[in-house]
């Protein structure tokens, strides 16, 4: 980049946790295997819109959508949970009755749902307004019950166990069918087979997965096998089919992944048959989870990565929608940094980590790397008490004050500093109650307050105390009255505005000098992904999850010239199409026209004073301008400066006018600390 001098940091070992279950709905729920509970947007954009923290003791098995837009997950513990999707977190939970629940599905009309137990049941439940209820259960057999799926009648439902398919009347509760599942494919025929996936389809065809490597079709009446096809050596993990049941996909254990389509046996003829059409592979391990839309095939795996893979065919022409998306990383802030002590923390799910950055004396040219005359340092780890995952953390600018929230508790820690080093940490042992729960968390720029992002929209501003105390001054509430959980939070540096993005995308500006509602920003039909407030100017600038960037005037109350000119002229094709959404933004002191952004991907400089670049012109042209002579240069120069040499980027901001801190983890690093994936044969070897 040529302007500042970079601290490379690539000690930050946070891992992601694999992907255990998806569920498509009014929006894409993702459960992982540390029982986090993510939510996806209803279109291709692969950006996560709200997150529930895991928990040591919840294990998420399955999840699936209720009428009402109601979602539901069931655990290996053996209970029956229900999201708040509005304050995140689980509303209640119901015993299953039947130890581990290894599936859940709810019926076509989204009025009941089935569980699938470890002790051999099939249980159905009600769905009722503010609760479920037990409603019967059906006829219990051997064998833990791993997978179910009703007939889009209701009446019917398949359940997959080991070694059997069983197809049960809803109103009977009895069995009406049993069909048996054998390895057959494989050498050793005594081993069991294990039915990880089925599907129950409209014209009474049952659709089944299995440890053998098969993807099987069954006759639901007659009990009898239609077709078999082999593809993999290994299990077969994970089922899904599309809307109008002419596609389906699997995922297996070797990380692949495969699109069946239904097609007709020649040209002009009636008669179909299934066929294998598309391989993919972009998973390194197990693909635990899938899913079909009516444009994207998505998948998550063992390797923590969601995979949205577009349907070329459904689209039309090239697009936003039509990028491959890879989701890694959370799309929340797991690194605050004390830019005035220089030092980062770190959030893991149930620890914190101090660092202070390393520092040099060498100067050198564009590109080098200098060496480092002191290491960086861990200087502290807080570890969090108690089975619930840290949902936010932040340290104050000055390096002073700590807090972090877990989904019941807020706490804040007073640091005593000496040269750079931590010599002593008191917790603030009285906090007031009505600060819980907490959503997002933020301290102004002088670090005398703390900003808590509450429930119902509100925002709670607590005024610090020396020598380690807080006092609640004022509670700052949403006008709409929205029942949504704040997400995102900006200060400005002179202290006396602050912006809170709630989940429904409302932007609300705060006077924190009356601690009055300002004004609210235009509704934009996108969820927000980043906002920021210029030091210079009090402008908020936003990014959305379309790629769109929005400088908003708090003072005027009123979308800038320099935003208005952005949506006349429009953003670079190749900047709508990227396939992650902006997590920071930050402001150059030296050039208050300068916006610094980041992605997992790049790094770029956006200068407000240049023109924005047509189709035409090449978006990534550092290494075009680097090659003219300085008048030259400057004919070409448009306002993007990109820079993709930091990835996968978490975090990046500016320490002072001169320095720049950004932190990486490589992916390398994750895929080392991950089981061995299935041995897979590959040519030459």
């Amino acid at each position: 980049m040529g302007e500042f001098e970079v601290h490379r940091v690539r000690f930050f070992a946070f891992l992601p946790s694999g992907v255990r279950c998806l569920a498509r709905g009014p929006a894409l729920a993702l459960a992982r295997l540390d029982g986090a509970l993510e939510l996806y947007g209803p279109t291709a954009s692969g950006f996560q819109e709200k997150a529930i923290p895991g928990h040591e003791a919840r294990a998420t098995q399955a999840l699936s959508w209720a009428a009402g837009g109601r979602l539901f997950g069931a655990d290996l513990g053996g209970d029956v949970a229900e999201y708040d999707l509005q304050k995140l977190r689980i509303k209640y939970t119901v015993d299953g009755f039947g130890g581990p629940i290894w599936s859940l599905a709810a019926d076509p009309g989204g009025t009941r749902l089935a569980i699938g137990c470890e002790d051999g049941s099939v249980k159905l439940f009600q769905v009722l307004p503010d609760k479920i209820q037990f409603e019967r259960s059906l006829d219990q057999q051997k064998g833990r019950i791993l997978s179910l799926s009703w007939h889009v009648s209701g009446t019917r439902i398949v359940a997959g166990s080991i070694n059997h398919l069983r197809v049960y009347n809803v109103d009977s509760g009895r069995i009406v069918q049993r069909i048996r599942v054998e390895r057959r494919l494989l050498s050793s025929h005594r081993r069991e087979c294990v039915v990880w996936g089925v599907a129950f389809l409209s014209d009474g065809t049952v659709v089944s997965a299995d440890s053998a490597g098969k993807v099987q079709f069954w006759d639901a009446d007659k009990g009898t096998l239609l077709e078999t096809h082999p593809v993999s050596s290994s299990a077969v993990l994970s089922l899904a089919v599309s809307e109008e049941e002419d596609s389906l996909v699997v995922g297996t254990s070797e990380g692949a992944v495969y699109q069946f389509q239904l097609l007709p046996v020649k040209r002009g003829s009636t008669e179909s048959r299934w066929v294998r059409t598309k391989p993919f592979q972009h998973h390194t391990h197990d693909v635990r989870a899938v899913a079909h839309s009516r444009t994207a095939l998505i998948s998550g795996g063992l390797d923590a990565q969601l995979v949205i893979r577009p349907l070329m065919e459904k689209m039309h022409g090239q697009g936003y929608e039509a990028v491959l998306r890879k989701v890694t990383f959370p799309h929340r802030r797991l690194v605050s940094c004390a830019r005035k002590a220089r030092l980062l923390l770190f959030q893991f799910p149930q620890h914190l980590e101090l660092w202070r950055l390393g520092a040099t004396n060498a100067a050198g040219r564009d590109g080098e790397v200098l060496p480092v005359s002191r290491d960086p340092e861990h200087l502290l780890q807080l570890k969090s008490k108690g089975p619930d995952h840290i949902c936010c953390s932040c340290i104050s600018p000055c390096g002073g004050w700590i807090a972090y929230a877990t989904a019941s508790r807020l706490h804040l820690h007073r640091l005593q500093l000496e040269n750079g080093s931590v010599v002593a940490i008191q917790r603030v042992p009285k906090l007031p109650k009505l600060l819980c729960p907490v959503y997002q968390l933020l301290y102004s720029a002088d670090s005398s307050r703390l900003f808590v992002a509450s429930d119902q929209g509100s925002v709670h501003v607590v005024q610090l105390l020396e020598p380690g105390g807080c006092k609640h001054l004022q509670t700052l509430c949403s006008p709409s009255g929205t029942a949504e959980a704040v997400q995102l939070l900006a200060v400005s540096a002179d202290g006396d505005w602050l912006a809170a993005t709630s989940s429904d995308w409302a932007i609300n500006i705060y006077s924190l000098q009356q601690f009055k509602h300002h004004c609210t920003v235009p509704a934009y039909n996108c969820p927000v992904t980043a906002i920021a407030i210029n030091p210079a100017t009090n402008h908020l600038v936003i990014a959305h999850s379309d790629q769109q960037l929005f400088e908003f005037s708090i003072p005027e109350r009123e979308y800038t010239a320099w935003s208005r000119g952005v949506q006349q002229h429009g953003l670079h094709k190749d900047w709508l199409e990227r396939d992650t959404p902006i997590a920071h933004i930050a402001f150059n002191p030296r050039q208050p026209t300068q916006l610094l952004l980041h992605d997992t991907h790049m790094l770029c400089i956006l200068d407000k004073s240049l023109p924005l670049p047509d189709d035409n012109t090449p978006l990534n042209n550092q290494a075009f301008l680097k090659q003219l002579s300085v008048k030259a240069r400057r004919g070409h120069a448009h306002a993007f400066k990109i820079c993709k040499k930091y990835q996968p980027l978490l975090f990046m901001d500016l320490l002072d006018e001169d320095c720049l801190v950004v932190v990486e983890r490589p992916l390398t690093d994750i895929q080392a600390q991950l089981p061995p994936p299935v041995q897979q044969k590959k040519f030459g070897t």
